[in-house]
């Protein structure tokens, strides 16, 4: 039988805390009858809203403690203020130690790297972590990263990211060697800065197994699915995927203003509901949820802060995704060449 897969959620972190990731637990548990948990935050409060989920309650332990790391805290203050006592440093310690598989937290994104990187160090061989997320794509989803975690990069850095997006993309999407390419202003090898043509150069060179580089894309060839992996450093991604969530946004707002506009709009639009719910479905932010930290020496998932419960369950899911089909030793054997080829990503 296969083992258990073991979360410990910072259940303290985010804007609305237990309300949100105590119930996405339970929802993850649904779909996922092999979780266990580990809960760390204030008692008093998990506690009642485990009581009324009895299988949640059985599946899970909980660390007390009453401190949170705030959502505007400085990662600095985090780190100095938040070590060893709160709700988040305790979920990554729990992977540290090895109580848990990976940590979820919907918590302050400077602070949870910034306490990941010292709690749990960087994997060897890894100059700089980042954080790799999913996008909606007209072919179904990509990866791209870094979108947030360091800022500015060189072609070395690019070149790992290009590695590390490619083994998520091996387990997430189930694609044994997926594409892979650099975020440019052109297509041409001529354009761009000189980092980034160095890396194009390097991974066009350096044929490596497992990931195949096509060359530059274009901003908007992200949302068209033109490569598996899309590689940028951090301030690009942040910037790139900021715009795409506002132009989501102001996109649904057309839409249910001109949904509603006349009796004629609204006549069309209970002709075409079916329609307009799979396009609602697809574009659900809450179903993408979870940005993958990768290059560290065990799993984190940030959760976005403002999620519901639904959205908490997809970054647990994924996160569950991520240790099921061993995301370290695929890293590690594409990064380092430690352990010979890369673990196959289905098998558990």
């Amino acid at each position: 039988m296969s083992r258990s897969i073991r979360i410990a959620i910072d259940a303290m972190g985010g804007d609305h805390g237990p309300a949100v990731s105590v119930p996405g637990a339970a929802m993850a548990l649904e779909r996922r009858p092999d979780l266990r948990f580990v809960m760390t935050g204030d008692e008093a409060v998990i506690g009642p809203l485990l009581a009324a989920r009895p299988a949640l309650q059985a599946a899970t332990t909980v660390k007390h403690t009453t401190v949170a790391v705030a959502m505007d805290a400085k990662p600095s203050q985090a780190l100095r203020q938040g070590r060893y006592h709160s709700s988040m440093w305790m979920a990554l310690e729990a992977v540290k130690q090895g109580e848990a598989d990976i940590a979820v937290s919907a918590g302050n994104t400077g602070a949870l790297m910034a306490m990941a990187k010292f709690c749990l160090r960087t994997m060897g061989g890894v100059d700089r972590p980042a954080i790799a997320g999913l996008w909606p794509t007209m072919r179904g989803e990509s990866i791209v990263l870094d979108i947030g975690a360091t800022i500015g990069a060189d072609a070395a850095h690019l070149v790992d990211l290009a590695i590390m997006g490619a083994a998520m993309a091996r387990i997430v999407l189930d694609i044994e060697t997926p594409s892979v390419g650099l975020l440019n202003v052109g297509v041409e090898e001529v354009k761009g800065l000189e980092v980034v043509k160095e890396a194009g150069r390097i991974l066009r060179e350096g044929h490596l197994p497992h990931l195949n580089y096509i060359g530059f894309v274009e901003g908007d060839d992200i949302g068209k699915g033109a490569a598996d992996v899309v590689v940028t450093e951090g301030f690009t991604g942040n910037i790139a995927l900021k715009t795409a969530e506002g132009t989501a946004r102001q996109f649904a707002s057309y839409l249910r203003s001109a949904m509603s506009s006349s009796w004629m709009a609204r006549l069309g639009y209970l002709l075409a509901k079916s329609a307009f719910d799979s396009l609602k479905e697809k574009m659900d932010p809450r179903r993408a949820n979870g940005g993958v930290f990768l290059g560290l020496e065990g799993i984190v998932i940030k959760s976005h802060g403002g999620t519901d419960a639904l959205g908490f369950a997809s970054a647990i899911e994924l996160g569950y995704d991520m240790a099921r089909f061993d995301l370290l030793s695929n890293i590690r054997g594409m990064v380092l060449g430690k352990d010979g080829p890369p673990a196959d990503p289905k098998i558990p």
